[in-house]
């Protein structure tokens, strides 16, 4: 980007759960505690009701991971009868649920789990709905309506994942009890590339708004009202849900979800973004010059592309926050809806002991000007995604503890 600084220019902002892509978060360490139900003072001033539960279930469950140095969150899942387990990245930014598949295997990496081995009778077809929902550039796909249905999705990372729909029991734990419900997903024998191919995982947890998703799938059988939330802990782990039943009745800022570009995403739109209090144009220029004068050395580090030195090696975000200001995003769709980003939602320690920018250049994966919200600014913050209502809600939340209502879901 080569804007002039001076000035406050709109973004397009994607809350996607990729990591370290343009990345922000509300609530700082020092607030960590069990009673943060309130937004941040920089954004009590735009907060809202949120949706009440309507008498359908919620579900809740737990995931596992971190910022760094995993890189990435994600969930047990238990699929099939009898149930085996398989972790799955949480990802908003995409409607497929994908497991790597035995079917057999043309590209698989060596997940935590064995590939699951798909059933014969349990494909799904070209001649259902659902298959034409699903993602897919392979020529002459469905030509005969008796094909399965084959599927393939790319990501921002160029990472892919191929293969084609299956449908098999996931074992739900609902807050009404527990339920074995049928749901579709993909059965992956061909993955390529980058998150895609992660040692960590067996597959992908699609919870974007497609109709392929898992929610939009337990949406349609009147399981559920279609929103979704996450809570990220800084210390690692955290829960997500689906449902409304444990969305806070007061006290979280809300901001409409983009109806214009990019609408199987959750997009709040034309975003001001601010340097601590001036408008920011250039990022990395504005954030260079006002260290320029601090006891920091630019270094060059293997983990991340722009990284700082001082005179010992740094072992927490505490020993430097003070150099580094906020960033502040004024949400111009959501009646100047306000989220702050202390330094610690955008900077990381390196294993090395700088102190590194947890942003990433955006324009090297084809975002051009574009910018995703990243898993390390959304740490600590319960962020809500209703698909019922059309908005996007975050509030400060302890990310550490399961919350109350509703009991673990897969």
């Amino acid at each position: 980007m080569s804007r002039d600084e001076k000035e406050s220019f709109p973004f397009l902002l994607l809350l996607l759960l990729l990591l370290l892509l343009l990345t922000f978060q509300t609530c700082s360490a020092a607030t960590n505690t069990q009673k943060r139900q309130t937004v941040s003072p920089s954004s009590s001033s735009s907060s809202s009701s949120s949706s009440s539960s309507n008498g359908l279930g919620s579900s809740v469950f737990p995931i596992i991971g971190n910022v760094y140095p995993a890189g990435l969150y994600y969930a047990s899942v238990s699929i099939g009868n009898p149930p085996k387990t398989y972790f799955l990245d949480v990802d908003t930014g995409s409607d497929l649920t994908w497991v790597q598949c035995d079917a057999p295997c043309v590209s698989c990496s060596t997940g935590p789990h064995p590939p699951y081995k798909p059933v014969k009778n349990k494909f799904v077809f070209c001649e259902e709905a659902l298959c034409a929902s699903v993602p897919s550039t392979i020529p002459n796909k469905c030509e005969n309506p008796h094909d399965k249905c084959y599927y393939k999705v790319v990501y921002a990372d160029h990472g892919s994942s191929a293969g084609f729909l299956t449908q098999d029991t996931f074992k739900l734990r609902m807050s009404y009890g527990s339920l074995a419900q049928t749901l579709a997903f993909g059965c992956g024998y061909n993955q390529r590339g980058s998150s895609s191919t992660s040692t960590l995982i067996d597959g992908v947890l699609g919870l974007g708004n497609g109709k392929s998703s898992i929610v939009s799938q337990l949406r349609a059988l009147r399981l559920v009202r279609n929103v979704i939330g996450h809570c990220f802990s800084r210390k690692g782990d955290g829960y997500l849900f689906i449902g409304d039943s444990i969305v806070p009745s007061s006290g979280v800022t809300w901001t409409p979800m983009s109806r214009n570009l990019f609408h199987t995403h959750y997009t709040p739109g034309p975003t001001n973004i601010f340097f601590g209090e001036q408008p920011m144009g250039v990022y990395i220029l504005v954030l260079k010059k006002s260290l320029s004068e601090k006891p920091l050395e630019e270094v060059k580090d293997r983990e991340l592309p722009l990284c700082w030195k001082g005179a010992t090696r740094f072992k927490s975000i505490r020993e430097v926050k003070k150099y580094f200001k906020p960033l502040i995003l004024v949400f111009a769709n959501g009646k100047k809806a306000v989220l702050e980003i202390p330094p610690e939602g955008y900077l990381i320690i390196s294993k090395h002991g700088n102190v590194c920018l947890g942003i990433l250049n955006g324009t090297e994966i084809g975002l051009q000007d574009l910018n995703l919200i990243g898993d390390i600014s959304l740490q600590d913050l319960m962020v809500i995604y209703d698909n019922e209502k059309k908005q996007i809600g975050w509030v400060c939340a302890n990310c550490d503890r399961l919350p109350k209502s509703g009991t673990a879901l897969f």
